[in-house]
């Protein structure tokens, strides 16, 4: 049997009970990442990067997510130890590199936390939580003194979700002044926007329409953040999460009477969308 052959047959062997029974590795994630990592290992994980494993960085903090959206803390303890082991794994590539350490990288977020603590761990007093977030904006600006920055601006990380950039670029210039006075003013912005992307599709030029709807997007993030109450982010991934329980109930009616979504007509699938928002 050749070497392909071999591999097929493990695999159609591979069953729940025998993969329990795999007890020999370590239980720290740590060292179960040294031993994947070392000459012998795996070869998946021996040829990964920081910048491979940061792909999968990026989809576990989406799984994350999710599962705090579904409030399922058995889903969120899986998703958090996926998300940890991928911390982990960054921080053992970068030993390797000789760079920092797991050991460091703990090190750093304690000091870090008890520093921006300094009214629990410190003399300072804070007596609620706007309080408390004034004083870590101060202590903040403090670590960050030493830092060579161009603009307020520069410290965003941009990979971050876009509308959650948006909020954070708000803030950031709303602290020196740059603000909205009221949302009132900011739903005629929103207004004064939806009104240039209509100008935009009636010129038919496809540039200035991506341009306003972004535009549109912008402002309404504002909006969100005006208000302190949930993010943008969190708003539209609420706005997700309802359309697509709604959209679950569409397809679930259409089979129960036997009419799959290619055969569905438009009418069809609207009337039963109008239907699950009364009944949702």
């Amino acid at each position: 049997m050749n070497r392909m052959g071999r591999a097929a047959n493990f695999v159609s062997t591979l069953t729940w009970d025998l993969l329990s029974k795999m007890t020999e590795a370590p239980k720290n994630i740590y060292e179960v990442l040294k031993l994947l990592r070392a000459p012998g290992g795996c070869p998946w994980d021996r040829v990964q990067t920081s910048k491979s494993v940061s792909t999968c960085m990026k989809e576990e903090c989406a799984e994350v997510l999710e599962a705090i959206d579904l409030n399922d803390d058995e889903l969120l303890c899986e998703e958090l130890g996926d998300l940890l082991m991928n911390i982990v794994f960054q921080a053992v590539i970068a030993e390797e590199k000789g760079t920092f350490s797991w050991q460091d990288v703990q090190e750093h977020v304690t000091e870090k936390m008890i520093r921006r603590h300094a009214h629990v761990f410190g003399e300072f007093e804070a007596e609620n939580p706007e309080e408390v977030l004034k004083l870590w904006e101060k202590i903040k600006a403090i670590e960050k003194k030493h830092r060579k920055n161009d603009s307020i601006l520069d410290n965003i990380a941009p990979e971050i979700p876009a509308l959650d950039y948006a909020e954070k670029i708000q803030k950031k210039v709303a602290k020196y002044g740059f603000d909205w006075e009221n949302q009132a003013q900011i739903i005629e912005k929103l207004e004064e926007e939806l009104n240039e992307l209509k100008t935009a599709f009636a010129n038919g030029v496809e540039a200035e329409i991506d341009e306003e709807l972004g535009d549109l997007l912008f402002t309404a993030a504002n909006l969100a953040r005006f208000r302190k109450r949930d993010s943008a982010e969190l708003l539209l991934r609420a706005a997700n999460l309802k359309f697509t329980k709604r959209f679950k109930y569409v397809e679930a009616e259409l089979k129960k009477r036997g009419i799959s979504l290619d055969e569905a007509t438009t009418a069809q699938m609207e009337e039963l969308y109008q239907e699950a928002k009364k009944c949702l």
